[in-house]
């Protein structure tokens, strides 16, 4: 608008040789800016500089300038600027920027961000067969990315990811074992057929095997060592050879099962945190695998993760027996060690258990270790515990966090547990009552 004497009071307008026109304009810090564009009319070029004294009014104007800046750029800088990010959200959100999002946006500049523009990556990104799970992930990290240019830069005056859904991850239903699963499980994962394999000069593999205690070749000769492995196994579980029971990860089975409990919390459990007299377990660190395959330990990645979380009295002995025999003295050692005595890896232990053949044998193909959890979870649900109980159980975080601590040593959660051990003796009556007389 101008003042009477010809002078605008706010900014000024400019004719350029090429007959448009050009505004400028005192920023909030009271520096001079050029607008970005020019206008035909100075009829326009009024209104523009109306808007802009009007945003700079309301507190939504972006420093043009600053918007500058490509997304590739800004995205590195915002990940960097979070120390409190845990090893693995980190490497996850590092992979999603290289892998799906600077391919597509990387070069676009942050104040030209759109939501068609986000919305036509989100398509790409589907049509090029990203899972709908990775694109949500990819989708709300940009999202969180975006915000913090709108809210805490004022680069933007909105978020463009305004796309319903589209951060929305719809993961398919979980299996949930019963209480005899998880102790066939638990007894599977330590079979071992007797046996070897061995490399021929022609890159071939014979495997011989033991049969009521004498050791046998296999008639067929093998490509590769996989396929004699399988076979292997296979005559194993069939009763075509003999087999060993390795005890070691029994517990571990049945622990992180009938408790709860995460992989990255049971692998870091130490001796003085299981209490067998009062059976309870105590959560405190966890241990975090990197993309770059390096071990992390640290505290759980929230507050409700650290807890104490009552332990069923029907897994007690198969404690104690683990302990007893593979567990170090010191009140430090490792409750479940690596085969060096170091942490144990989840893919370590797939392999010496060979998990995924056992979850097949057993007719649950793709059951992952995660969802012992949940099942754990679900018994624990059926104990009728009210919500905030349940959560404490499970280390998950409520808003009203104070309340979990009220909980960490307490009636609710034996309750649960008193629950779950009713369940398992139900089992230990039926396996009663199908054994012969003697």
């Amino acid at each position: 608008m101008a003042n009477r004497d010809g002078h605008r009071r706010f900014g000024n307008i400019r004719k350029r040789e090429s007959g448009r026109y050009q505004i400028r304009y005192p920023g909030p810090d009271g520096q001079m800016r050029s607008g970005t564009d020019t206008y035909e009319r100075k009829s326009d070029a009024e209104r523009a500089l109306s808007l802009i004294e009007a945003q700079i009014i309301r507190g939504e104007w972006t420093d043009p300038e600053r918007g500058k800046i490509k997304l590739k750029e800004y995205a590195e800088t915002w990940i960097s600027q979070r120390p409190s990010l845990r090893p693995r959200t980190i490497d996850l959100y590092r992979w999603l920027l290289k892998k799906h999002i600077t391919p597509y946006l990387g070069s676009a500049a942050v104040g030209k961000m759109s939501t068609a523009m986000v919305r036509q990556w989100r398509a790409d990104l589907l049509g090029n067969g990203v899972s709908v799970s990775v694109a949500a992930k990819a989708y709300r990290l940009l999202r969180a990315v975006l915000m913090t240019a709108v809210e805490e830069d004022h680069i933007i005056s909105r978020n463009p990811c305004r796309i319903r859904g589209a951060g929305d991850e719809h993961a398919q239903e979980r299996p949930v074992l019963t209480v005899a699963q998880v102790f066939e499980l638990a007894d599977l994962v330590g079979r071992r057929p007797v046996g070897n394999v061995r490399k021929l000069k022609d890159n071939a593999y014979r495997l011989r095997f033991q049969r009521h205690g004498e050791m046998r070749t296999h008639p067929e000769v093998f490509t590769g060592r996989a396929d004699a492995e399988r076979a292997l196994w296979k005559m194993g579980t069939s009763g075509r050879a003999d087999c060993t029971h390795d005890r070691r990860f029994r517990a571990l089975v049945l622990l992180a099962t009938f408790a709860s409990l995460r992989w990255g919390e049971v692998s870091a459990l130490r001796r003085t945190d299981v209490d067998l007299d009062a059976g309870t377990v105590r959560i405190r660190a966890v241990f975090v695998e990197r993309s770059t395959g390096g071990l992390v330990l640290g505290p759980p990645k929230s507050k409700a993760g650290r807890r104490v979380v009552g332990i069923p009295k029907d897994i007690v002995s198969a404690l104690r027996e683990h302990i007893a025999t593979y567990v170090q003295d010191e009140p430090g050692a490792l409750l479940f060690p690596g085969a060096k005595g170091g942490p144990l890896r989840r893919s370590g232990f797939n392999t010496r258990t060979r998990w995924v053949d056992v979850v097949k044998e057993m007719g649950m193909p793709g059951l992952h270790f995660h969802d012992l959890r949940h099942t754990g979870n679900m018994l624990a649900a059926e104990s009728g515990a009210g919500l905030k109980d349940l959560m404490a159980r499970m280390g998950h975080d409520n808003v009203r966090a104070a309340m979990i601590y009220q909980h960490a040593v307490r009636g609710a959660d034996r309750a649960i547990t008193d629950a779950i051990d009713r369940q398992l003796e139900k089992r230990n009556d039926g396996d009663a009552d199908e054994m012969p007389a003697g």
